[in-house]
């Protein structure tokens, strides 16, 4: 076997071995966190990583529409592809794609919670794939008769989407803020307080300096920490007055964050199964690798 052609082999059997391991593990873990994590209700549930099952709801005045078969929803993503042919290579070459941003609302029939979708694995039930001789698609998907005679169309469009009344199954990061379930961190709120008034020190020096001297002395310092303390005490307090609200978010480690129309015992069966097929080509990996090392050396 040729160098080149030996080093090219090499590189791709030991990127498939240490590709499938790393697919392995990861689903794996994702699944035992999936597993591990038990299921809470929106009203009790603790702060920090959480799984919910729930249901979803539209919000007041938030019209989402997906963008390329314009039906309306409350979550989307879209794949534009194009065929390419060239000799015997075949191959379908992405275009564009992207997904939506907007939060989407959980109801677990106790309490409500606003779900912020970036980061997270999202799997939903609705997915759409047709074809068609224009870049971006008029309409809706085709069917029936005129999907049968767009098979030889080069562009191949993929929409996913989430609706209203759809079950979902969501594990990340749960906060609560408001209704005065937050503790007071008075220290933190005063020294941000004080922070602020240095950023206009003549100002300060207005409001604290009154032997006009132009500095603040060990007297006049004690005045401003003690109304910025009264201060972060009113701003406590008016948060506090807020109406409880809850909310989810791709966890700050390295955690699943999955929203998913699937329930937990699929998502999980779903990722043993992608883990079983990640080792396999650890295997394949590790044994071409072998192989083509016993080739060079023997």
């Amino acid at each position: 076997m040729a160098p080149a052609e030996l080093a090219t082999g090499l590189a791709f059997a030991v990127g498939a071995t240490a590709g499938g391991a790393w697919w392995c593990l990861r689903r794996l873990a994702q699944a035992r966190h999936l597993l591990d994590t038990p299921t809470s209700k929106i009203r009790s549930a603790a702060q920090g990583y959480v799984e919910f099952y729930g249901v979803l709801h539209e919000q007041a005045d938030t019209a989402i529409v997906a963008p390329l078969t314009g039906k309306p929803c409350l979550w989307w993503r879209f794949r534009i592809e194009e065929y390419q042919s060239s000799g015997k290579s075949r191959s379908w070459r992405l275009l564009e794609s992207g997904s939506s941003e907007g939060w989407l609302v959980l109801d677990d029939g106790t309490e409500r919670c606003l779900i912020d979708p970036r980061g997270a694995e999202v799997r939903p039930s609705t997915r759409e794939q047709w074809r068609g001789s224009l870049r971006h698609p008029r309409g809706p998907a085709q069917s029936g008769w005129a999907a049968l005679f767009a098979a030889g169309k080069s562009y191949r469009y993929t929409e996913e989407r989430l609706h209203a009344g759809q079950p979902l199954y969501a594990i990340g990061e749960f906060r609560s803020s408001g209704g005065g379930r937050q503790g007071l961190d008075l220290a933190t709120t005063q020294g941000e307080v004080i922070r602020a008034w240095k950023g206009d020190f003549a100002g300060l020096l207005q409001r604290f300096d009154s032997d006009g001297n132009g500095q603040l002395d060990e007297q006049e310092w004690r005045r401003v920490r003690l109304a910025a303390q009264l201060e972060a005490e009113d701003r406590h307090r008016q948060h506090s007055r807020q109406p409880l609200q809850h909310h989810m978010g791709k966890p700050r480690e390295a955690q699943p964050f999955i929203l998913s129309c699937a329930g937990e015992d699929e998502l999980a069966r779903q990722f043993y199964w992608q883990a079983a097929g990640g080792a396999v080509l650890c295997l394949v990996g590790a044994l071409a690798t072998a192989w083509l090392l016993g080739v060079r050396y023997f």
